[in-house]
């Protein structure tokens, strides 16, 4: 049984058991049920605050995390690198020491791992990674939340297949909650774009669950109860553009490869979508996509983070 998480950081996943995550989820239910019902404030969060550093633009992390600590009763503080003492030098260590005498919660979007995990190290109270190269843990939370609301709990009998870059951050993140949780992932990319090597490591270390390669998608989805995929070329990676999209051309999800899942199968996408490139209109917007669910689910997952997760 899960007693509290205060205090907790958030930078992989990892940091939490699968009965802790399953608790997590659950509170998101809640808090989404209590929203639609009409709760529309619940102060669990009254008079906190939270740091919201973003070295990357966004719209979905940022709108969801300012409302979220709105409706929870505290309030969020935007930071752009550009404007606080980072972009002339101040240390991360220094900027840690500080923000966390001034708020009770850190949230970072950024471009390196290596960043969230040495904002964690200084800061005195909890660290969330909004994205970085490596994971988006924020995200794979709310992206299992809505694959449990739309195909129920039990993870471990689904088929979840990613179809694109194995190297993805949102891949990472979802290998280890799905892995976490005991259930299965299914990964088709082409040679060169497998998941990162130091993610591999962490499932191997932290989830119960499996995962497999499978290099042509086509028989990568059969059969898959959830289809997924993301851009091809993130931000920092625009120099790579004509090659990744070269490489990644036949890993696009057309009609006829959701054809191949089951007849009741859905699609995911964490947005933004570069359409036309990983996915065609014909499915971003037809029967089998959930997207827009999935990007409200960011703020109800997040809340239930911030929740249970801030002293």
């Amino acid at each position: 049984m899960v007693t509290s998480l205060k205090g907790k950081h958030c930078l992989t996943l990892t940091e939490f058991s699968k009965e802790e995550l399953l608790f997590i989820i659950d509170t998101a239910f809640q808090l989404k049920q209590r929203y639609l019902a009409g709760e529309r404030v619940i102060p669990m969060l009254y008079g906190r605050h939270l740091a919201m550093i973003f070295e990357k633009p966004s719209t979905r992390t940022r709108v969801s995390f300012e409302t979220a600590m709105k409706e929870l009763g505290g309030s969020a503080i935007y930071l752009s690198a550009s404007e606080i003492q980072l972009a002339r030098g101040e240390t991360i260590e220094d900027t840690a020491r500080v923000l966390s005498r001034y708020v009770d919660g850190i949230m970072a979007r950024v471009f390196e791992h290596w960043k969230v995990e040495r904002l964690a190290q200084y800061s005195r109270v909890p660290v969330i990674n909004g994205l970085s190269d490596l994971h988006h843990p924020c995200q794979a939370l709310s992206d299992v939340f809505t694959v449990m609301e739309k195909k129920g709990r039990d993870i471990g009998r689904l088929k979840i297949v990613f179809v694109g870059d194995g190297g993805d951050n949102v891949l990472h993140s979802l290998m280890l909650a799905i892995g976490i949780l005991g259930g299965k992932i299914v990964v088709s990319s082409p040679p060169g774009y497998d998941p990162h090597p130091s993610v591999v490591k962490l499932f191997n270390e932290y989830a119960s669950g499996t995962y497999e390669m499978e290099r042509d998608p086509y028989k990568a989805v059969e059969n898959a109860d959830v289809v997924y995929t993301d851009v091809w070329v993130s931000m920092g990676q625009e120099k790579e553009r004509e090659k990744r999209v070269r490489d990644l051309q036949s890993y696009r999800v057309t009609v006829d490869l959701m054809k191949r899942a089951k007849q009741d199968a859905i699609f995911m996408h964490c947005l933004p979508a570069k359409r036309g490139e990983e996915v065609v209109d014909e499915v971003i917007d037809g029967k089998w996509s959930v997207v827009w669910d999935q990007a409200e689910n960011r703020k109800h997952a997040q809340k239930a983070l911030l929740a249970l997760t801030i002293p």
